[in-house]
């Protein structure tokens, strides 16, 4: 859980971006996808039990995190008319 917590913790200290926070929390992702495929014994890295199921979850919220606080690359157009 300090583990999840933590992750959670450094998405939301990061300074949102491309580079940062949608980085982190892309990484982060990428590592989760990596342990759900199913290994060559026929079983899987992360369990259907309670603490399996938080970590999931806990990537989807990450992963919702690092999208929702992208800022866009370039900025909107201004409603003040030039003068």
């Amino acid at each position: 859980m300090l583990g999840l917590v933590a992750s959670l913790a450094a998405a939301w200290a990061l300074p949102g971006g491309w580079s940062l926070r949608f980085a982190f929390t892309t990484g982060w992702a990428l590592a989760l996808v990596v342990a759900l495929v199913p290994r060559s014994s026929g079983g899987y890295l992360i369990g259907s039990d309670a603490p399996g199921y938080a970590l999931l979850v806990t990537g989807l919220v990450l992963v919702l995190v690092g999208i929702v606080t992208v800022r866009p690359l370039r900025p909107a157009p201004s409603d003040d008319p030039a003068p």
